[in-house]
């Protein structure tokens, strides 16, 4: 047993070692998917491969890691020693989808495995028939890319030049994928350093005891979170557009959530069968989704490990598009795992109403263009966008935020332009897409781009052009995303949601997020709140009659107050 003083320094000292790494990786990446929007997770696991500290990075990762490092320690057993570096990406033995590459370092101490690094990083290219390896209208797992299976990268210190030789071969850009690789080993190297200080103080005994307390510090007090909600069940039915292959074919989801003391149960039967697009999750994806749900309605904010999975149960029956099976595509399963998210809130939010936001703008959205220049040299723009919540129950949705599962940054115009063929055109809100409420939902962004090079392969996963995101307690719903194919003509044309095709030189091509849902009745929005919108250019003032009964006029625009009373009774019924 150890004091609570030395717990708590230990406790901090493994959760500032994984934000090491996560950092590491931040200033040692080659790609714009990691260094720009960090697209990556990095943790510390014990000897049994559970959770025991995650870097501030993806909540999407949540589950993940300890999931596919368990799927390596099953393969190997104890054929693992000082100097091995395992890898994986296979999502039918641990993996999620094949551009997040999973690179594990077993950590010795007194000649026994003490602890794992762990990192996840999403690789601009790990081969397949588009560039960026992530494809929404892929219909089978051998068509998305190199399906790694749990192996040893490195063995006692020596590399696997044939593993190594046989990536370089099958990605478009194999000095950016191993250079991304490199920095997994880097953020690996922090760790056993880390770690080793951590033995010099602690003693290898008093590590694993540590790890274990830590864990069950997390478990006592998710414990005592859920004891302090009230008990019940609720359920929530969403529904995804379609997965491109049957378009125009709504997709259902299903969230029962089952509360029971100091328990909790989330339920995803009901939902449709596995899709032939490859929007199916993996069920350590749609566990990541669950989790990250029932963590955002507790009180306390507990350190991320094992003790907090432990009191939730996730049910997905495999064979459904929350738990695809072989040889189902996934390749874009960040959409369903993204939309799994509301789906959850829209279940919880029936349950604890005061603590839960309305629909966020369903993101995030992948943005992938690729292709060769007069040279043969291949470019890949991997872009993710999101970037508004839901209203809360206090406040209106944050606008140019990113989703809380993805906790991605914003990929910077300058590099997107310094680094591909493309010219950024804008990238800005769009006025009066969140939804209406006595708190508004976040607004929506737009993001166009004009194609330079002589052509190139646009990829888009995208969502929430049929079914927008939904409000609570009497809130609006959103404004439904778009895509737009050459924006500034009169011959404009919108494109499907989800789409593969060829972008030629000259041609723009533009994204609108979806607005997110509204809060309360929108006769009931503070009339500050509105005439801040309107400075803003968040809402205008045919937006603010419309949908807040608000009367405004001029440039600013001004209130009138007597005219907006008589327009609100008006409504009122």
């Amino acid at each position: 047993m150890h004091d609570a003083i030395t717990e708590e320094l230990f406790r901090n000292a493994v959760a500032a070692l994984g934000d090491e790494m996560v950092l590491t990786i931040y200033r040692t990446a080659y790609s714009g998917v990691l260094k720009n929007i960090m697209d990556y997770s990095a943790a510390l696991c014990d000897r049994q491969g559970r959770l025991v500290a995650q870097g501030l990075a993806l909540p999407g990762h949540l589950c993940s890691i300890p999931v596919a490092l368990q799927a390596v320690l099953r393969h190997f057993g104890d054929d693992i020693h000082e100097g091995d570096l395992l890898i994986n990406n296979d999502p039918y033995d641990g993996g999620m989808h094949l551009p997040d590459i999973f690179i594990f370092r077993p950590l010795f101490a007194e000649g026994r495995p003490i602890a794992y690094a762990a990192t996840i990083c999403h690789h601009t290219d790990v081969g397949g028939r588009v560039p960026g390896s992530n494809a929404s209208d892929s219909t089978e797992i051998y068509a998305e890319g190199l399906r790694i299976p749990p192996l040893k990268l490195y063995e006692r210190g020596r590399p696997n030049t044939t593993l190594f030789r046989m990536i370089e071969r099958n990605v478009r850009l194999p000095k950016r994928v191993l250079g991304d690789i490199r920095s997994q080993l880097a953020a690996c190297e922090i760790a056993a350093r880390g770690t080793a200080d951590l033995v010099a103080r602690y003693g290898p005994d008093g590590v694993r005891s540590l790890m274990d307390a830590t864990m069950d510090y997390s478990e006592r007090l998710t414990r005592h979170c859920l004891a302090e909600l009230p008990d019940g069940e609720a359920s929530f039915t969403d529904w995804i557009d379609d997965d491109q292959i049957d378009a125009g074919k709504p997709i259902k989801l299903v969230c029962t959530v089952r509360k029971r003391g100091e328990d909790m149960e989330v339920d995803w039967t009901g939902s449709a069968p596995q899709v032939k697009g490859a929007i199916n999750n993996t069920w350590s994806y749609t566990a990541a989704a669950s989790f990250t749900a029932v963590k955002s309605v507790l009180s306390i904010n507990m350190p991320n490990n094992d003790g907090v999975f432990r009191p939730i149960r996730v049910i997905a029956p495999e064979g459904t598009i929350m738990h695809g099976k072989l040889p189902a595509a996934c390749a874009a399963r960040g959409l369903t795992g993204f939309r799994a998210v509301d789906c959850a809130f829209g279940a919880l939010a029936q349950l604890y109403p005061d603590r839960v936001y309305a629909a966020s703008d369903g993101g995030n959205t992948g943005v992938t263009i690729g292709g060769y220049d007069k040279a043969l040299r291949p470019f890949i723009y991997v872009d993710f966008l999101s970037g508004c919540w839901g209203a809360r129950p206090w406040a209106d949705g944050l606008d140019g935020n990113t989703s809380m599962f993805a906790n991605m940054a914003s990929f910077s115009v300058e590099v997107i332009e310094a680094e591909n063929p493309l010219e950024v055109l804008d990238y800005e809100f769009v006025p009066d897409t969140g939804g209406a409420g006595k708190f508004r939902g976040g607004m929506s962004q737009r993001k166009t781009w004009r194609m330079l090079a002589d052509e190139g392969i646009l990829q888009v996963r995208a969502d929430r052009q049929t079914h927008r995101p939904y409000g609570l307690q009497g809130g609006q719903p959103g404004a439904a995303g778009r895509n737009v194919l050459d924006p500034e003509l009169r011959t404009e044309q919108k494109l499907h949601g989800k789409l593969t095709m060829t972008l030629r030189r000259g041609q723009v091509f533009r994204h609108e997020l979806p607005g997110a849902g509204g809060y309360g009745d929108p006769l009931q929005r503070d009339l500050a709140l509105v005439a801040k919108d309107l400075r803003d250019g968040l809402v205008t003032t045919e937006g603010a009659a419309r949908d807040y009964g608000v009367v405004a006029h001029g440039d600013p625009p001004q209130i009138d107050t007597t005219a907006t009373e008589s327009l609100r009774n008006s409504r009122k019924v």
